[in-house]
This record gives C-alpha cells, structure tokens and sequence, in this order.
C-alpha cells in the first residue's frame, strides 16, 4: 500500500483499528490476557489487579494472574516456581541497593533498580497470552531485561501504572523533585544528594533503551498520576491513557451497621471515626495529621468526647493507645474481605490523611459501603471524594481543615444525602463492567497496532 503522507497513514490505520475492534467485540472470548504482578494479595496493587482480573474474566476475557507471592489456591492466578530463587533475586536486589545507601537502611524499600527478575517468556501462561498487562513488578518479580524480553516477543503489553516507578528512575514517591520531567540525576534518596550520575540515573537511561524497544501503553489509575507520567522525557512518545481501579459492588456494598458494630465488638452509641493503613506508622498514611485533627475537634467541641471514637484497621494499631483523647478501638491486621466490609459499615466517616496517593482503593471501598469520606487534596483523592457532595477535601497537610471535614461529614451535613451519593460515585465509576469494558478497548487497539504492523 502507497500513502501519500503520514495524515493518510494514520486515516487507514484509525479506519482499521474501527474494523478490528468492532470484531474484537464479537469475540472477546477469545481474548487471553495475562495480568503480571508480584504479590496475589499484598498491597493495592495487588488488591487491584487482582480485581481487574475477575473484572475481565466476568465479561468475558480469559484473564490469568501471574505473581512472584501466591497467597490462595486460586486456579486463575500462577505463582512462580523455585521459592529460594526467587527469594534470593529480592534479596540480591536489596542488597544492591543497600551497598548504594552506604549500608543504610533509610530509603531502602523507597527505591527499586530492577535488575533481577524472572525470563517469564518461557512460562506456558505467556506463550497462551495475547496480551501482556504489566502491573506493580517491582522487588525482584521482573527485571528490566526481563521487561525487554517481553518487548522482544512482540506481544502487545500494556502497563498500569499504581505510582511513578515506570515513569521516573528509581522512585515510587518524587517527593516534589522534578529532574524525571528531564532525566533523573543527583536523586534525593541516595546519600548527599547523589551525582549526575548515580544510580538513578543510571536506571533512568536504561528505561530509556527499553521503551525504545517496543509497543507499550501505560494506564494511569488517577487523572493526576496520568499528568504526571506524561510530563516524563521517558514516555514522552508513549500513550498514556486513565483508567481507575475496579470494585466489585456486589461486594462491597452498604449493610447493616449495627450487626456490623455487634460483629466487631464496637459501640453502638458513639460516631466511629476509621483509618484503614497496611501500616499505620508508615509516615506517608498522615496518622499524626489525624491525631492532630480530632484532639483539635475536640478542643472545640468538649462535649464530642462522650460521642465519637477511633477506629484503626492495619498494623501496629495498638501502638496508638494513648495518642487520641477520645476512645481508640484498634481492630490490627485484617486479610478477610467479609470482616473488612464490616468495618468499612461500622464507620461513619472514613479519613485519608495521606500525603501522597495515587487512586487508593480504600476509599472506594467505604463509599461502596455507603461511608462518607474526607482526604487531603492531593493525587488522585479529589477524584474520588466529590467535595461537600459525598465527603470532604481538605487542604492540604491542613490538620484544622481535616478537623472541619470530619466535623462536617459527622454532624454538619445531610448524612444520609452524603452516604447515597457515595454509594451513586462508584457504581458510576468504578463498576467492574465499566472498567473491564475500557481495558477490552485499550487491548484491542494494541491487538490491531500489531496486526497492522503501524
């Protein structure tokens, strides 16, 4: 075929890819998408994909999970073989960067250099994919030779970005740096400040080589992480598209809250303040900032000690004891999902003081249950909690303006207008269907870029 310039090209190949997708859809069944991430369970990321791969398995793709970490005897997600190699590639990874912090341990899960991994194309489970979708890879899962392997088999592979990893050179969080919008370099997390050539720049030209090599579509769960990713020099010639996390809202819906407070052994007679944190002395959660909050409503209005309390889910909960001046129920650690949901129905409002987040699945989950929220203004939380509409935003780092939320949200508002427009958001935008449908779109297109040879 003869073009006449580039205008006419890329005409035919939008005509083409209208023709391909129209059939892909009559035959989505036969879609084979294999999902890469390194835990089954642990973290967002993983809670997420692990979601998305129900999401696309209900509406009619055959999606596969495969992870370093496999936490459940669930036949749609493989786990790698050989445990104590894989071990031992976390560990040599760590090690490597441990040597590059001058044997410190600040910073030392902070940052990922992605040099040990698994040849993952030698897997049955690749070989049946069509698609190969990239998730969190990090902590020795895959390495970037790996990912260039992958490239090199011309599969189509499509990343969701869950932070700024793929986009920057060594870190998840940029903690306001701007050298990735020009080449990382002199990287704040090495010791004194790094060099112009250190190891993230160094890792920062090695992502470089590898998007060189072949077709890849980035997916940013936020609008902000979206923006950022795309102000990179590494993805400037990538497609960056948005899309959110899914939530099962069969699931994760609204329930009784007094069976649900008899369940968790909670009062019945006060308003239930909820953190939820994997960790909740990970400094980035923003637990001092809660702290800060509700013994400043409570400066303001003594009388709210006799009716509120705070509910802690996640690890270390216990180690608050003493910190708030109104009750503390610390729940811990929980894994199972019908407990989860009975905490999420037992809270009245749900607090996010994070100081930096992507899309997190946390708040999803308490509107899906019909609980207000509130969250600083930062990442892609605005996106999530409509302000004044079915929660609050405070400003950010705003300790007095998280007060006034959660004030808000518990005797201010139209509680119970805030709980159903809570509810109405996520099935509006974070259903299953409506996110497996615009994946099943972005894998056809690049099913039709390879078959067209664009």
């Amino acid at each position: 075929m003869i073009y006449v310039n580039q205008q006419q090209k890329n005409r035919c190949f939008l005509v083409a890819t209208h023709f391909f997708l129209y059939f892909c859809r009559k035959e989505t069944r036969a879609m084979r998408i294999l999902i890469v991430n390194t835990s089954e369970q642990t973290g967002g990321a993983a809670v997420a994909a692990g979601r998305l791969r129900e999401a696309l398995s209900n509406n009619g793709v055959k999606a596969k999970m495969l992870v370093r970490d496999k936490e459940t005897d669930n036949l749609s997600v493989v786990g790698l073989r050989c445990k104590w190699l894989t071990r031992w590639k976390f560990l040599w990874e760590r090690w490597r960067i441990f040597m590059h912090l001058h044997l410190s341990r600040q910073h030392l899960f902070d940052i990922d250099i992605a040099n040990t991994g698994t040849d993952i194309t030698r897997l049955p489970e690749f070989r049946e994919a069509d698609v190969i979708h990239l998730h969190w890879i990090n902590q020795g899962m895959l390495s970037l030779s790996d990912i260039a392997r992958i490239l090199d088999s011309g599969k189509p592979v499509v990343w969701t970005m869950h932070d700024i990893w793929p986009a920057v050179g060594i870190c998840h969080l940029t903690l306001g740096c701007e050298c990735f919008k020009s080449a990382c370099k002199q990287c704040k997390y090495l010791p004194n400040g790094g060099s112009t050539n250190d190891l993230a720049a160094k890792t920062w030209h090695r992502k470089q080589r590898l998007y060189q090599q072949g077709d890849l579509t980035f997916v940013a769960c936020s609008k902000w992480l979206a923006g950022e990713a795309k102000k990179s020099m590494l993805l400037k010639d990538k497609t960056v598209r948005t899309i959110p996390n899914p939530i099962d809202t069969r699931i994760f819906k609204k329930n009784d809250k007094q069976r649900a407070r008899e369940r968790l052994g909670l009062p019945q007679d006060r308003r239930l303040i909820l953190f939820v944190s994997q960790r909740v002395n990970n400094v980035n959660k923003g637990m001092s900032y809660l702290i800060e909050a509700c013994n400043a409503m409570l400066g303001k209005h003594p009388e709210l000690k006799e009716k509120t309390a705070i509910v802690v889910l996640g690890g270390h909960a216990d180690e608050l004891e003493g910190q708030f001046a109104i009750p503390l129920y610390p729940i811990g650690y929980v894994s199972d999902t019908a407990n989860i949901i009975d905490v999420y129905n037992a809270a009245d409002v749900f607090v996010m003081p994070s100081l930096s987040e992507n899309l997190p699945n946390t708040i999803m989950e308490a509107m899906a249950c019909g609980v207000p929220c509130v969250g600083f203004n930062i990442g892609g939380i605005p996106e999530e909690i409509d302000h004044l509409r079915n929660g609050y935003i405070a400003r950010y780092r705003d300790a007095d303006d998280l007060s006034e939320g959660i004030f808000h949200v518990l005797f201010n508002a139209d509680y119970d207008e805030l709980s159903h427009q809570s509810i109405a958001k996520v099935h509006a935008a974070y259903s299953q269907q409506s996110v497996a449908l615009r994946y099943i779109d972005i894998y056809t297109e690049a099913l039709a870029r390879k078959n067209y040879n664009l």
